[in-house]
């Protein structure tokens, strides 16, 4: 793949990735956040890397790192969007624990939750299912340093929308978990 390629090819896929965040952000009364998500991929650390390393089927953050041992543009990323659970570990209050998840406020894991369906959508394209973004935390759930309540309205949104459906599922965010 050339480097026209492989620019186009990313600015399409964050591009395609917002504008599907910020659907699923809007159905569930996030117009701010729908509006702001992911806007730091355009800086020039995590797009120049996402150009270099963009292959079309994952994220080129998983290719930085596997040449490199970590990727710059991941940790640049996580640490300016409080959608991400890693932007809310820290040390235990109790010091005891070392490093743990601490509790993110629900409009957070609402967007959280809309990334994950957006980017399951971008990424599996037709293979795509309501239960894709479930299955997919499901696979990784042992490795997320995640507050129990994080944790818990995470996999109550995920397996919502699978469950009972799109309309449903951003009703109750609406109504419910962004009341709170």
């Amino acid at each position: 793949m050339n480097f026209f390629q492989r620019f186009f090819g990313h600015l399409h896929t964050v591009n395609s990735h917002r504008r599907r965040v910020r659907k699923h952000c809007f159905k569930c009364g996030l117009y701010w956040q729908g509006l702001t998500h992911d806007l730091s991929k355009y800086s020039f650390v995590e797009f120049w890397t996402g150009v270099k390393y963009f292959q079309g089927n994952r994220s080129p953050n998983t290719a930085e790192r596997e040449e490199k041992g970590y990727t710059l543009a991941w940790l640049h990323h996580k640490g300016r969007n409080k959608h991400h659970m890693e932007y809310w570990i820290d040390y235990a209050i109790d010091n005891d624990h070392g490093m743990e998840g601490m509790k993110m406020p629900n409009r957070y894991v609402v967007e959280m939750f809309c990334d994950r369906v957006a980017a399951c959508e971008t990424y599996q394209k037709d293979k795509y299912t309501l239960k894709s973004a479930y299955d997919y935390y499901q696979k990784g759930k042992d490795r997320y340093m995640l507050h129990p309540d994080t944790r818990a309205l995470l996999v109550e949104l995920l397996t919502m929308l699978y469950e009972k459906g799109e309309d449903e599922t951003y009703k109750y965010i609406r109504e419910v978990v962004l009341k709170k």
